[in-house]
């Protein structure tokens, strides 16, 4: 059976086996069902490519996996599965599941004007239950704009914003790069000073 609507509970079993055969992504909360919008900008996805691009080639047999949209993430205190744009784990825990992934270090999410919201509020909320999580990372699909967010050694989260001209750090990977590296091939709308 494929979801049809999100009027009655779905247990996680019968949501994990009902994702491998749907023909669209859905995410979880807790018993609900949301089926994730397919259509992506062209500098959406050739932003998450640069960046997925970017760490493989910088994690390639260092332990890290990257994984980048179709696998899903499990926030098992929350009863939560995501699919985020791009994630890294390089916890040995996560070679268990085969579907999905509990323990990543860094999370990815390309913004659009749908998401931006989310993204920011209640997604991130979610995804700080996550005691493996170090760093969040936001990118602007319009201008360029990078907004790292990192857990301080006190559990803080510290915002670490980059725009052009600037080398992001991804701390958690221990990777710098160019912003614009992040962009290439993508028009950009404006420029954030």
């Amino acid at each position: 059976m494929l979801f049809n609507n999100n009027e009655y509970y779905i247990t996680q079993q019968d949501y994990l086996e009902n994702e491998k055969i749907s023909l669209v992504k859905h995410e979880y909360l807790d018993g609900q069902i949301h089926q994730l919008s397919a259509a992506r900008s062209d500098a959406h996805v050739t932003i998450a490519g640069n960046i997925f691009t970017m760490l493989r080639n910088q994690l390639r047999s260092t332990g890290y996996r990257v994984f980048i949209t179709d696998m899903k993430l499990q926030i098992e205190g929350i009863n939560r599965y995501f699919y985020p744009d791009i994630f890294v784990t390089a916890d040995m825990r996560d070679k268990e599941y085969k579907y999905f992934k509990r323990y990543p270090c860094m999370i990815v999410e390309v913004l659009s004007d749908s998401t931006e919201a989310e993204d920011r509020g209640k997604k991130f909320s979610d995804y700080r239950h996550l005691k493996s999580l170090q760093e969040y990372v936001l990118i602007s699909q319009d201008t360029m704009s990078i907004d790292c967010f990192h857990r301080n050694e006190e559990g803080r989260w510290e915002l670490f914003p980059y725009g052009r001209g600037d080398e992001v750090h991804l701390a958690s990977v221990n990777f710098r790069f160019d912003i614009a590296d992040a962009y290439e091939d993508v028009e950009l709308i404006i420029d954030r000073i």
